[in-house]
């Protein structure tokens, strides 16, 4: 069969460990078979992220912007443990931190949901996606440690040099920590925005959660531009849509989130947003059947899977052992992005290469083919658990 061709490339960033071996066998046995790929490649390894003093994140990202449209596999973050491992010359952010950072969006996740495997909260009919900021919080937080008898204060210096202090606290008595963590309006409009628009775009109601009783400044700030970006922008198109926006405290929201039925957007902060993505996604089944993608104001998109990088399994795989890790969800990072490229240059032909493709990846699962966690999932009564290799292969024989 003739190719599919692509006429812009995709940006892609390579990643590391068990993650990066299966990278490879999809563009090896699903995708260069059938499509011309073109593609602009960053190695986001942590070792050559090493080498480049971490500048090819920043390159990568850039692109990113550029193209419109990347495609990311997962990658380490860095701990003491890591930099001891590796060699490293300092303990690296999170690529993912940086690149959300640049592009300065917003990151949407939801579950797929195949015939099987049912979420443990039996009330839950449709997926639940998260919207999370992607900018600022603790992910790019200044922290520090302070001695017994040391004051820790918040300083504030205006533009012509004026001070303002506050006492965070008087560590007169025992040794302690702090931590420093920032946002900028611009951000959080840009956030609301991303938001408020992907919530018309898939007719889905949209809450937003923080916690401003307690946080009256910062989280309040936060409430605050959300709601005035919605009265000014967006409450009459969601009225016309029959969809509603709200917002309400996050842990209220985490109650709604139990009882409802699903089938709506839950916008949260950065760090609420970490967290409760991979709730919901272990609640529907599995962190591997987790979607993600990061949408910028100025309309690129970043398409990865929401997992990590499988430790365990990679090094099982270096000591030649079989594994039977789940790639469903890096599958479906490169079907969005070939999705979205498609749309952007009209090429309906790689749209439909990745619908096709992600209808193969259910049905192999529907068959009762599947990876091992899927496989302690599943209810379905004929099932087998097939090894990494395999069940991309399944997948393929399906296409």
């Amino acid at each position: 069969m003739d190719k599919i061709r692509m006429t812009t490339p995709l940006v892609e960033m390579d990643g590391d460990e068990m993650t990066r071996v299966i990278w490879q066998w999809i563009k090896e046995i699903l995708i260069e078979p059938y499509v011309d790929l073109k593609t602009e490649y960053y190695d986001l390894g942590l070792e050559r992220r090493n080498e480049t003093d971490d500048r090819v994140t920043v390159e990568s990202a850039e692109a990113a912007l550029k193209y419109g449209v990347a495609v990311k596999c997962a990658t380490i973050t860095p701990n003491a443990a890591r930099v001891k491992e590796y060699n490293l010359k300092e303990m690296w952010k999170s690529p993912n931190g940086t690149i959300r950072a640049i592009m300065d969006g917003t990151v949407f996740r939801a579950p797929i949901l195949v015939k099987g495997i049912e979420p443990y909260i039996p009330t839950w009919k449709a997926p639940i996606t998260i919207a999370r900021h992607a900018y600022g919080d603790v992910y790019k937080n200044t922290e520090a440690k302070v001695p017994a008898g040391g004051r820790a204060e918040l300083v504030i210096t205006d533009a012509e040099g004026n001070e303002t202090r506050q006492l965070i606290h008087d560590f007169k008595d025992s040794p302690g920590i702090v931590q420093g963590i920032h946002n900028l309006d611009a951000s959080i409009k840009s956030f609301a925005r991303c938001a408020f628009r992907y919530a018309l775009d898939t007719k889905q109601t949209l809450w937003f959660a923080s916690k401003d009783t307690i946080s009256k400044t910062y989280d309040h700030r936060f409430k605050d531009i959300w709601a005035e970006i919605y009265e000014n922008e967006f409450k009459t198109q969601f009225e016309e849509a029959g969809i509603e926006y709200f917002y309400t405290l996050i842990d209220d929201a985490v109650a709604r989130v139990v009882r409802s039925e699903g089938g709506f957007i839950w916008a949260c902060k950065n760090y609420d947003g970490d967290v409760m993505s991979d709730m919901l996604a272990t609640a529907f089944g599995s962190l591997a059947m987790m979607t993600s993608v990061l949408v910028s104001p100025t309309g690129a998109y970043e398409y990865e899977a929401a997992h990590g990088t499988v430790q365990r399994h990679y090094y099982k795989h270096l000591k030649g052992e079989e594994t039977s890790t789940n790639s469903v969800a890096t599958i479906y990072a490169w079907t969005g992005a070939f999705r979205k490229r498609g749309e952007l240059d009209g090429l309906p032909e790689l749209c439909a290469f990745a619908d096709r493709l992600e209808r193969a990846c259910v049905k192999t699962i529907e068959d009762g083919v599947m990876t091992g966690d899927l496989y302690l999932l599943s209810k379905l009564e004929n099932k087998r658990k097939v090894s990494t290799r395999t069940f991309l292969e399944e997948i393929r024989a399906r296409m």
